[in-house]
Parts: C-alpha cells; structure tokens; sequence
C-alpha cells in the first residue's frame, strides 16, 4: 500500500506490514470491578461475559476479578520483581519493592511509557492520573454517571520532522454505557476532559468492510508510533490500530486479553486450549507471523498478560496470583509473592 511504503519509520513499517497477513494474536487486562456512578456491576472476566469463539478465551467488557469476593491481602514489600506492579481493586498498590496506598480504588492500572505517571479508574468510576505513590492526582475525564469505564493505556509518540508527525500524548481507555463498549480517548495531560470517540478505520484496499465501532475492549498501545492492539467481544477477534501518518488498522485473529510488545512487531495474547487459558505470542516473520503456545502444559488459567519494558519476560494473572515467564516461552510460568491482581509493568 502506498501510504504504508511512504513511512519513515522501520518499525512502523513491520507493524502495518501484518495487517496484510491473515494471522495470530490476542489480548490484556484488570482488577475487581467497581461500578461507575449510576451504573450497574456485572461479573465478567476471561471466562465470563461475551460470546464465545472456538479455540480461543471468552472476550470480557474489560474487567475481571471474583464477584463477590474480597481481594486478598498484599504483601507489604510489594511484587519482589523488577518493575511488576499490581492493582487488585483497592487502594493498596504493589510495586516492585513497596505497597503504596493510593487513598482510593485503583482499577486496570497503567503506566506512562517512562514510568512517572500512573493512570487509572478510580472509586467513583473516573480517569485518573498521577504521580507513582498515588499523590498529585488529576481527573482526566469525570464519569457522567450510567457508564463503566475500564483499562487506560497511554499512546505516547515523539515528534517526527521528517515525516511531519506530531507529539501525541492520549489515554485510550473503554465506556460501557448500557452494555455497549466503545473505546475513546482524551489527552493525558488535560484536566475533566470529554472523551472522544477513537477513530478506527481501515485501508479500503486492504478490506471494504467498516470495522465493528461497539464491543471494543481491552485497548493496549506500545511502542514508538502510537500503535494499539484491541479486542471485540462481538465477533471474538483482535484487533490492531495504527494512526502514525495516518490512521488505519484490521483484524488480525481470534482470540483476547492481547498485549502490544515494546518492539510493535510481538503480540501476547489468551487462547484457550484443552480446559484451560493459555498465553501465546504471536510475532511477525520475515514472510508471515509465527505463533508459539508459551504455556503448553499449562494446568490453570493464566490472563492478562503485560509486557517487561525490555521485553524480555511477561507477567500474567492466575487464580492463585501472578506468575512470570520469558517472553519466549523458554521456561515455565514461575509464581512470584504478588496476590491476584492486574499485573502491569513500569518502566
């Protein structure tokens, strides 16, 4: 396609390159949930709400965690692993070495791409920003009530002068506003803005069918060019944005939960296979995406993976607490001291 051999960068290059290949990959994501004011808590989490797709976990609106259940107690010298950090739902945040209190719920937490600012979904169902240990908090955007908000991501890019590409500074993140999930955005750095609806087209030449606007879940942005993975709870696939010189995306497979790697061209992502959840890594080849089951002997679930900042190991949620792994596969799952949560990474 024109416009994709026009990029001046590499690595945008690879990403929008396998978009064109009828490939593998999937997605990532949260803590218990906390209604939004005026709305209505459903349970959901891997295996719960959604359509079903063969071979592959059962999409959720965003969230998981147990109903009914309250979350266990975290260790107060934190996860133990360089960098790993776990919400669970309440105020009590784990780094690395630490367990801070955020002085209010913290849902589907997610770090800037340099560590200094945390973003999340608080008590009373906003956007928030702030500082790591909870302090200096911002509402981006304030619920209007009746909706649920879920898993911010920060699209983060540099300026390009060569290619005449703008600084970008936004956190995508899901409304759920009567069981119907779209995906919005709002500048990182703003104040009680309004969400916008985020753009999702793709090339007419690669496929003339519009692609789904509602039941978009799970948004998960990385790297140097603004790219984000996604899924859909209505035709069980995910999907991939790319917005650098111009926006445009497609799917890419079946399945959920997925994450983006640091290097755009790695995809992790949740299929289920023989009872259980399994995580696979989806990454593009010189002539067509591979795909490596990570957890082929697994005898649990394992979701909601993330991303190292080197990428070189991904944590995932189990029902008895996260594990660690290589990011390719070369060992098995290893439990780390964190309680069940949503692990996520800050560089």
């Amino acid at each position: 396609m024109a416009a994709r051999r026009r990029r001046g960068s590499a690595a945008a290059v690879a990403l929008t390159a396998a978009l064109g290949v009828g490939s593998a990959l999937l997605l990532s994501a949260c803590g218990p949930e906390v209604p939004a004011p005026g709305a209505t808590a459903t349970a959901s989490g891997p295996t719960a709400a959604g359509s079903a797709v063969p071979g592959s976990a059962t999409p959720s609106a965003g969230h998981s965690g147990t109903p009914g259940k309250s979350p266990a107690p975290v260790p107060a010298h934190g996860t133990g692993v360089p960098h790993l950090t776990v919400s669970n739902g309440t105020s009590q945040v784990l780094l690395d070495n630490s367990t801070v209190d955020f002085h209010t719920a913290v849902r589907d937490l997610a770090w800037s791409p340099d560590g200094s600012k945390a973003a999340f979904i608080d008590g009373a169902g906003n956007l928030v920003v702030s500082n790591p240990d909870g302090t200096g908090k911002v509402v981006a955007a304030k619920n209007p009530g009746g909706q649920t908000w879920s898993h911010p991501t920060w699209q983060v890019t540099h300026e390009d002068t060569v290619n005449h590409v703008p600084v970008k500074n936004n956190l995508f993140f899901v409304v759920d506003q009567g069981g119907a999930t779209r995906l919005v955005a709002v500048p990182a750095n703003g104040s009680n803005s309004t969400p916008a609806p985020l753009s999702l087209y793709r090339e007419a030449d690669d496929n003339p069918t519009p692609l789904p606007q509602t039941g978009n879940v799970w948004p998960n942005a990385s790297g140097k060019v603004g790219a984000a993975v996604y899924a859909n709870t209505g035709d069980g696939k995910v999907y991939i944005r790319d917005d650098y010189l111009r926006q445009q995306g497609g799917e890419l497979t079946q399945g959920s939960q997925p994450a983006l790697g640091p290097d755009e061209l790695s995809v992790v992502f949740v299929r289920s296979v023989g009872g259980h959840d399994h995580l696979f890594e989806w990454q593009r080849g010189t002539d067509k995406p591979t795909v490596k089951d990570l957890t082929p002997n697994a005898t649990t679930d394992y979701t909601e993976p993330a991303w190292s900042p080197d990428g070189k190991q991904l944590a995932a949620r189990t029902p008895n607490g996260i594990v660690t792994l290589p990011a390719d596969g070369s060992a098995a799952p290893k439990p780390t001291a964190a309680t069940p949560g949503l692990p996520a990474y800050r560089p």
